[in-house]
């Protein structure tokens, strides 16, 4: 999809589930971290929901902006976050 932008940046990421709920994380390699989630070594949450497909990312400065950012968008319903990551300065493009 695209590269890394900066040496600091990470990235706020959405996969789809199978059940269809949105799960988002932040990473500093988001597809290699999506192989990790497809694997069964990834959060729990992915675990017992198993990702569809990667839906997108969006990079920011630091670990601590991605946080920020990862906790904002956990608190939208599921098509707000998908609307968030559409509308961020640099996502990354949606399928």
């Amino acid at each position: 999809m695209s590269d890394t932008p900066g040496t600091d940046a990470w990235a706020v990421y959405l996969l789809e589930c199978a059940d269809g709920r949105v799960y988002t994380g932040i990473a500093r390699d988001p597809e290699q971290r999506y192989a990790k989630h497809l694997s069964g070594k990834g959060a729990r949450f992915t675990r017992s929901n198993p990702p569809k497909q990667l839906l997108g990312w969006v990079w920011v400065a630091s670990r601590g902006e991605a946080l920020k950012l990862e906790i904002a968008w956990k608190r939208l319903p599921r098509e707000a976050r998908i609307a968030a990551l559409r509308e961020s300065k640099h996502p990354t493009p949606l399928p």
